[in-house]
């Protein structure tokens, strides 16, 4: 008991230590990219923090076209903005937050088990942008989630071209495919109000 108790300890002493020098060579801002010490000790706090059962959990649905199309269609509406439909993380989003997304195609989310992948869409990851994403849905849909994540390495061209037009879009998004479908049926497009600020 001892001995674990000095184990803790000695986490403490090194999480404050660690924090007091990432506020000094940062400060709160959320620009630089994470420190190789901060990316390990995170990795290392998600796994100690996950329980064992999630861990060893196994997908219960049998991988098929069907449920990686619905799968496919899932991550496109929700989790593509953070993500990108390839899982790059290289969105305005992506990119923005901290600690980044990650490479969902990269051994680090890859090696991962089954029920570790379930578990964090589920229960998402505190002080990230992961958010819970279970509760409301039924479980079934994260395991397909798991399946697609999995197949991102592979992902082809036409998935990808598919995942575009499910991607969630702005109502600027929707009347200008609109009126580029208009005009290319020989149509006219509709005026445009001048002066709009855009992003």
């Amino acid at each position: 008991m001892a001995r674990f108790l000095a184990g803790v300890a000695a986490a403490l002493v090194i999480l404050v230590g660690g924090g007091a020098v990432l506020l000094l060579r940062g400060g709160l801002s959320a620009r630089p990219p994470p420190s190789g010490f901060e990316v390990a000790l995170a990795r290392k706090v998600r796994l100690l923090a996950m329980p064992s059962r999630a861990r060893d959990q196994r997908n219960p649905l049998a991988a098929s076209e069907r449920i990686l199309t619905e799968g496919r269609a899932h991550f496109a509406d929700h989790c593509a903005s953070c993500h990108g439909n390839d899982g790059s993380g290289r969105t305005d989003l992506g990119k923005n937050l901290y600690p980044r997304a990650p490479d969902l195609r990269a051994p680090a989310t890859q090696d991962l088990t089954d029920g570790e992948l379930f578990y964090v869409i589920e229960n998402g990851i505190r002080f990230t942008g992961m958010p819970a994403w279970g509760g409301a849905a039924k479980p079934e849909e994260s395991w397909k989630l798991v399946h697609f994540v999995r197949h991102l390495p592979r992902l082809t061209d036409a998935e990808r071209a598919d995942m575009e037009r499910l991607n969630p879009r702005s109502p600027e998004e929707w009347r200008e495919l609109e009126d580029e479908e208009q005009f290319l049926r020989g149509g006219e497009p509709p005026p445009r109000e001048q002066g709009g600020h855009h992003h």
